[in-house]
């Protein structure tokens, strides 16, 4: 029965956070930055968002969603704004290689995961079946290694595209991507 609620939860989650914002922002910061640090800030802000999700229970899903997604495509323009901006002579922080050092952008990407994963669909998803099941910590942990697999397979498919990409081509690119991804947000398309 637990073993079956398990399976249940991390389906249920696992498809519905493949191709969300999320997900799509670890796949654009893998592009940036080395794959670890980018799966551990992801993993980290994903795995305190299931626990948000997990207190809150069913009352998370009261909370106004409009607002926190316009709250979360304001970021998400921010973010594409500075990205595009961006000159690619590398700043302190940055390696000889322009990437980021390790802490850096493991707190860079639990930054943009933590604020893009509230209010959405997966996390609204598991406090509704934390509700439903009475069983938070199996809610928590189906949900949570789900939501693991897939910013690993983003990080690992936005890895792979940053080095077949040209990095100015790419940084171009993920500001574009996360523009669209806030003006969804904002318009309530996302």
């Amino acid at each position: 029965m637990m073993l079956a609620r398990l399976a249940s939860v991390f389906a249920i989650i696992f498809v519905a956070e493949l191709p969300d914002k999320t997900a799509l922002a670890a796949l654009v910061l893998a592009t940036r930055h080395k794959p670890l640090p980018v799966w551990a800030g992801a993993s980290l802000a994903l795995t305190v968002q299931s626990l948000v999700a997990i207190a809150a229970g069913s009352l998370f899903a009261l909370l106004p969603v409009r607002p926190v997604h316009i709250v979360t495509g304001v970021v998400f323009l921010i973010s594409a704004f500075f990205m595009w901006r961006r000159k690619d002579e590398g700043h302190e922080s940055e390696g000889e290689d322009g990437q980021l050092g390790f802490w850096q952008a493991l707190l860079k990407t639990f930054g943009v995961v933590f604020i893009a994963e509230w209010g959405d669909l997966t996390q609204i998803g598991t406090a509704a079946l934390a509700a439903r099941y009475r069983s938070p910590v199996v809610v928590f942990v189906g949900a949570t290694l789900a939501l693991w697999a897939v910013a690993g397979i983003a990080v690992f498919v936005g890895n792979r595209a940053a080095r077949i990409l040209d990095p100015n081509r790419t940084k171009k690119i993920a500001a574009a991507i996360f523009a669209a991804v806030g003006i969804a947000l904002l318009v309530g398309k996302f």
